[in-house]
């Protein structure tokens, strides 16, 4: 049989039957969650389900009050929705690189837009990036995730994990700068130098440094976050 015959694509390509982790990724670039139950994913990820599933977006108090607030003033645009039911849920973001962590009573901070499902048993917060909202388009926004249960994220491309040690801060691009261990709190530092030498035209040179013990993840790509407030 040809190596190009449909049969052998579809060979190729068909999902893993025989899967059976909540998380699962069917590619590198597709989460399969075999759903019993609840699962959060980014607006907008689903691409393809079997099954009966419902999705539901995100109400306004669905997590509280404070949540609320602090959506409507970071103006992101990753909205999550709830997917309800039994069934295969396949999710998806623009073709990004999807890396899946299975926490242990541990936590991570994952830049808002680079978060693409989690376990209902997760607790999860938004932090506002106050001290840079009003430089960078859109500002920033990230969510700390804490407790015992899968967590997706996405990259653009394969991710680097760079070791935060004491004495030794990180220094990163913040539209590069995709998720970091959850004791980690970064600074925001200006450098109108770099700016000036790398020519760009507006805004200034906006750095996020991380110390003490931990671990930041980065992505070989600058991201551009837009403004949901027009």
């Amino acid at each position: 049989m040809s190596n190009y015959s449909l049969n052998e694509f579809i060979k190729r390509t068909k999902q893993d039957e025989e899967e059976s982790d909540f998380f699962e990724l069917e590619t590198s670039r597709i989460l399969e969650v075999n759903l019993m139950d609840v699962v959060w994913a980014k607006m907008g990820s689903m691409v393809s389900y079997t099954g009966q599933i419902k999705f539901e977006r995100e109400r306004v108090l669905e997590h509280g009050l404070g949540k609320m607030f602090k959506k409507a003033l970071t103006g992101e645009g990753s909205s999550l929705m709830k997917a309800t039911g039994n069934g295969q849920l396949y999710l998806a973001d623009q073709g990004k690189k999807i890396t899946i962590f299975d926490l242990h009573d541990e936590s991570i901070t994952v830049n808002g837009n680079d978060l693409l499902a989690f376990d209902p048993n997760i607790e999860w917060d938004i932090k506002l990036m106050r001290k840079i909202a009003g430089v960078m388009s859109g500002g920033l926004f990230n969510v700390k995730l804490q407790g015992t249960g899968k967590v997706a994220i996405t990259t653009h491309f394969d991710p680097l994990t760079l070791i935060v040690r004491p004495g030794d801060p990180v220094i990163t691009d913040p539209n590069a700068t995709v998720a970091w261990s959850g004791n980690l709190a970064p600074e925001f530092k200006t450098d109108i130098n770099l700016r000036t030498f790398l020519g760009r035209g507006s805004g200034e040179s906006i750095q996020m440094e991380f110390s003490g013990d931990g671990f930041v993840i980065i992505q070989p790509f600058e991201e551009v976050y837009l403004s949901n407030s027009n």
